[in-house]
């Protein structure tokens, strides 16, 4: 019984122990566990702003090469194309009347002199009236002083006869270049004046001519309508096609930067594949007390087809000559939760610095770095962002 009792121990003991390797066995961290370890927790650290990555992290992150870049100063502003105001004409009839005749549309080419529409003026018809009256007494009035002179020949008037009929001839004839001079205030030139003079028609139509070569741009009237001098809107408008003005409207912070004589370049969203460089040639002295910004523009001589007053566009103006500095992508670049700028500097592809930097305005997706820099050579651009936050944690 006794030997029994201690071969039942033994083996009790035996199977704590099997039980006892059994739990150890199960509980050691196996190779996947191992890879499965965080990130975070697999970087190595020499100092507190730098980052070792293995070699398999460090293919989740691209490097590129500080560059040195030219970069140019601007001020970027929206605005929109309009008609060239100093090649605008406003065209109107300075005299009320009816419209009887029509003779341009909206889009069309006209020259200058070329008669737009016409109007039945009644003071025009009294000019014309008061031309064939001073016409005709003009004439009377030679024909009496030539009878006076022939009798005076012969001694069959008195002097005073002869100066009667020499005043009222002249009185005629002022009267006479009175009446031509009003009618061409009226647009007539010597022919037509000549022809009513000659037909004693008195026609009244005020013809309407157009003062510059351009396009129609607005028509406002029909045949019946009524117009009156200084009339709104006008009842055409006839803008130069050869030249558009490109309006800018800048901040006020951005205003003292820009000066006349500075490159400007405007992009149209209705036209994505134009791009159209100018030059600034007027600077507002004032700002829009609602917008608080400062108008600005640039005339353009020979717009492309397509382009017409009122399309927007967003404008760069270079406020000073291109200057050189070490530039990163913008993809490199980071903002971190309390504003600084930073770029992850390496010599390697595998050891990562944290640097931060003072950056002027991105142009073509790259920042010029004012500061901050050194002598890096390369900068993490893809997956600058991991870095960032892979150093976030390891410093916690």
């Amino acid at each position: 019984m006794t030997h029994m009792n201690k071969h039942k121990g033994r083996l009790i003991t035996g199977g704590c122990l099997l039980v006892a390797m059994l739990i150890a066995v199960c509980l050691r961290p196996s190779s996947t566990a191992a890879n499965s370890t965080p990130v975070a927790a697999r970087l190595t650290t020499q100092d507190t702003q730098s980052v070792t990555l293995s070699a398999q992290q460090a293919r989740r992150v691209r490097v590129a090469q500080v560059v040195t870049r030219d970069f140019t100063p601007e001020v970027d502003a929206v605005g929109y194309v309009d008609f060239n105001q100093d090649g605008l004409a406003q065209v109107t009839s300075p005299y009320a009347g009816r419209v009887r005749q029509v003779f341009a549309r909206a889009g069309d080419t006209v020259k200058k002199d070329q008669v737009l529409f016409s109007v039945d003026s009644p003071d025009l018809a009294q000019a014309e009236a008061a031309l064939v009256s001073a016409a005709a007494a003009r004439v009377q009035t030679a024909s009496v002083l030539r009878r006076a002179n022939g009798m005076a020949q012969v001694q069959a008037n008195a002097p005073r006869d002869v100066e009667q009929a020499v005043s009222d001839q002249q009185t005629a004839e002022g009267n006479y270049q009175a009446a031509r001079r009003a009618l061409h205030i009226f647009g007539k030139d010597d022919a037509e004046i000549d022809r009513i003079v000659a037909t004693r028609r008195i026609d009244g139509e005020l013809r309407i001519k157009s003062p510059i070569d351009g396009q129609v741009s607005t028509r406002t009237i029909a045949a019946g309508d009524l117009v009156q001098p200084g009339g709104s809107p006008a009842p055409f408008s006839v803008s130069d096609a050869n030249s558009v003005w490109l309006v800018a409207n800048v901040t006020e912070d951005d205003a003292p930067q820009v000066h006349i004589g500075d490159a400007l370049t405007a992009t149209f969203p209705a036209l994505p594949q134009q791009t159209i460089k100018a030059t600034v040639d007027y600077v507002g002295n004032s700002s829009d007390a609602s917008t608080h910004r400062v108008t600005l523009r640039a005339v353009l001589h020979a717009p492309p087809a397509g382009l017409r007053a009122q399309m927007l566009a967003t404008y760069h103006i270079a406020t000073e000559a291109p200057s050189k500095h070490a530039s990163v992508p913008m993809n490199a670049v980071v903002r971190e939760g309390s504003g600084a700028m930073v770029v992850f500097t390496t010599t390697d592809g595998r050891r990562f610095t944290r640097c931060p930097v003072q950056l002027g305005p991105a142009q073509d997706d790259y920042y010029p770095v004012l500061s901050g820099l050194g002598r890096a050579q390369s900068v993490a651009t893809e997956g600058a962002l991991f870095l960032s936050n892979a150093l976030a944690l390891k410093s916690q």
